[in-house]
Formats: C-alpha cells, structure tokens, sequence
C-alpha cells in the first residue's frame, strides 16, 4: 500500500474524489489517501464464493445485506473498503447516501500478498477500535480461515479452520462453511 496525499483528508472529502482510477483501490488511512492494487484471481476466486454462501444464508433467513469493497468509515478519517460486509436488517436503514457510515456487523478480510500484515495489523486494530463485533481474516494461499469477535474492545479468535473443515462463525452460528468451496482451483 502506498499514500498519495500530503495533506490530512476527512471521510467527508475522501468520498468527493470519486471513482477510483482504472486498476486501483483507494481509502482513507489516517487521513491520507493509499493506494492497492485490484485483487488476484485467487483473491477475487474466495471473495466470491465466500459471498455467495454468506449471501445464500443472509437472504434464506432474511439477517440483513451482505456487500462488498465499499467504503466504509471508521471515523472521520479511515474509510476502509472490507472485502466483505454484512450488515443486520435492524441497522440497514443507517445507511444513506456515499459508503458506509456504521460499523459494519462483520467485517472480512480476504489476505493476498500484498494486504496481508496490513489485514492482520493495522486492519484488525482498526476494525476493534471503532468497535467492529466480527471480523473474519481469510488466506485463500494458506488455506486457513481465523473468526475473532470483540471481547472488552479487542478481538479475540473463536473460530479457527483450514483446507476441507466445515466451520461455524459468529454472527451466523447455524452457518456452515465448507471451506473447500472457498479455494482456487488455479494456484
């Protein structure tokens, strides 16, 4: 990841930029601009099969939305954009207008090379502080799966897999996830 900007930005003024330039990923990271590169196919391969599964569910038991690589603020200036978001039926009438102004119920993170420390570090701090319940950080190179909910404003692991396990997470305890479906079959 790598920042643009020399002078500190809000969220308010990082949503006036826009769409992102062609072939980047742009957020508000203590008020610079930082940029990511667009993801892999591998990335790309577990954060859609993931969605579908979480959506499936969400929508057969009518919880709430899951979205995907929105902007999502944190405070007034980190907009981070989780690979993906749910958010719960009560709470979706929060939403309005650019991005995300809540935190969301669950936030996951997809690693690939380039994002992993900052997934397992900095986000995963960010994402206690604001007072994020559930964050999922998945490697789709390692094969492994980690859920932490929040515990005394800190994230702490619940639920923890790899390769062919058959998880169950927080906030979907009557979710399976067969984490098989989750891996590239292009390495």
């Amino acid at each position: 990841m790598t920042t643009i900007s020399s002078t500190k930005m809000t969220a308010e003024q990082y949503f006036v930029l826009g769409e992102d330039p062609p072939g980047l990923r742009l957020e508000l990271v203590n008020g610079q601009i930082a940029i990511n590169r667009i993801s892999s196919f591998g990335h790309s391969y577990t954060d859609t099969q993931l969605s579908v599964i979480l959506a499936n569910h969400v929508i057969a038991h009518d919880l709430g939305s899951i979205v995907g690589d929105v902007g999502t603020i944190f405070d007034n200036f980190n907009v981070r954009r989780p690979d993906v978001i749910f958010i719960a039926k009560s709470r979706l009438h929060l939403i309005k207008g650019h991005g995300i102004p809540i935190i969301p119920d669950l936030c996951v993170e997809i690693l690939s090379p380039g994002s992993a420390t900052l997934d397992q570090t900095e986000k995963f701090d960010l994402y206690a502080k604001s007072g994020g319940p559930h964050y999922w950080i998945v490697d789709p190179k390692g094969h492994t799966f980690e859920a932490f909910s929040l515990v005394r404003k800190k994230h702490v692991r619940k639920t923890t897999g790899r390769e062919r396990d058959i998880v169950k997470a927080a906030p979907f305890p009557t979710l399976k996830i067969p984490l098989a479906q989750l891996w590239s079959p292009i390495e």
